[in-house]
């Protein structure tokens, strides 16, 4: 991309047509620059399209129900089984990585095909890697609305946050306190990396609550029973939790997959953009020197903020996906009469430029010459056009599915 930068520009159409009337002919000097186009994966404009995209769903189905955070377990069988004599893990990222994603692969055949938590009618997921290598996911989820929770009892359900009895569900029970305990922090361990300005940025302990309610900030407040249920994290005593330190699980997923697996329920609208703008937070960045004097350039200023780590680079080696969304969602064109954008390079001149009728064609102005000539096309809004119509972009016109 960056050694095509001289080639291809891009200018307003009628923009072009004021150049020509003006008597500038060279296209080479008009536009601007093409720098990180929006279809490299993980750049900045794909990342913004994404979540314009993810947005979208919410404007046709609705508020996400869940948002369920799924993490690589490095001591998985399969993972463990296949290492070769005093290797660890994190010596393996090709091994950790395939796991994960057959892990992964099988969490959403069970979540958006088997149903375990309702029918789903539409999801993002979004793959990433954390500064110490283990892969995990963000998903966000909307359910039908014959499955959408409701009540307090939906929510319990679904979603717990207290330490099972170790009597009845032992495997449940070890599956709690090893994956889903959030490490004591205030005062047992005020050097704990979720401390910050001496609080809990994830507000634990959590308090008790003998029943699920309405919190203030669009999750619930779960069910915290104070049961005088403690568990010792250590064998000297000092890291003593109760069920104010447990994170909202699934309990059937848990079991299942034996990894961190926290699920919590979006109870209002005000969750929407938060939760979106996490799952397209962007890719890990490091800190870089900036130079005075430099040329902006932003795929440099890219390639130099960025932090990838080994699993990551495999999980693009072997061409995993890191992010979907469904239903897919098209990309319209809005603009005034003559201000769409056109790309062109920068050898041919302005007058081929506006010659090109495909230039003066876009999914707007197509939208109205179907309209014209279309009658059933008439009944259908623009942003409801493509559930009926496809667009042909070689051809530039719309057809009727």
């Amino acid at each position: 991309m960056k050694n095509n930068q001289p080639a291809i520009r891009a200018e307003m159409y009628q923009g072009l047509q004021d150049a020509l009337a003006a008597g500038e002919n060279d296209s080479g000097t008009i536009g601007r620059r093409t720098i990180l186009p929006s279809w490299y994966i993980g750049g900045p404009r794909d990342m913004y399209q994404r979540y314009q995209d993810a947005m979208a769903l919410v404007q046709k189905y609705g508020k996400p129900d869940l948002f369920i955070t799924m993490t690589c377990n490095p001591g998985w069988p399969e993972i463990t089984n296949a290492l070769k004599p005093g290797q660890t893990p994190s010596d393996r990222p090709d091994l950790t990585t395939r796991v994960f994603r057959a892990k992964y692969e099988q969490f959403k055949e069970d979540i958006f095909n088997r149903g375990v938590l309702g029918k789903v009618v539409a999801h993002v997921h979004v793959v990433e890697f954390q500064k110490r290598g283990l892969p995990h996911v963000h998903m966000l989820i909307i359910l039908d609305e014959q499955d959408k929770l409701h009540t307090p009892e939906d929510y319990d359900r679904i979603v717990p946050a207290e330490i099972p009895d170790k009597n009845e569900e032992p495997e449940l029970y070890n599956a709690v306190i090893k994956w889903m305990i959030h490490k004591p922090c205030g005062r047992q361990n005020r050097n704990a990396p979720c401390m910050k300005g001496g609080t809990c940025k994830k507000k634990y302990p959590k308090p008790f609550a003998p029943t699920t309610l309405q919190g203030n900030d669009s999750y619930p407040i779960y069910r915290r029973r104070d049961t005088g249920r403690l568990v010792c994290l250590d064998s000297k005593g000092d890291q003593m939790v109760d069920n104010r330190w447990v994170v909202p699980y699934n309990a059937w997923l848990l079991r299942k997959y034996d990894c961190h697996i926290n699920v919590e329920i979006c109870s209002s609208i005000t969750s929407v953009k938060y939760l979106y703008k996490y799952v397209y937070k962007g890719p890990d960045q490091v800190p870089f020197e900036v130079i005075p004097g430099r040329k902006h350039d932003e795929i440099q200023k890219f390639v130099d903020a960025r932090w990838v780590c080994a699993p990551e680079a495999l999980w693009r080696i072997y061409k995993f996906s890191l992010n979907r969304i469904y239903p897919s969602v098209k990309r319209f064109q809005i603009h005034l009469p003559n201000k769409q954008h056109v790309t062109y390079y920068a050898h041919q001149s302005v007058t081929d430029v506006l010659n090109d009728d495909r230039n003066s064609r876009t999914m707007l102005t197509e939208f109205f010459s179907t309209n014209l000539s279309d009658v059933c096309a008439r009944q259908y809004l623009y942003c409801e056009f493509p559930e009926h119509y496809r667009w042909i972009d070689s051809d530039k016109i719309w057809r009727r599915r």
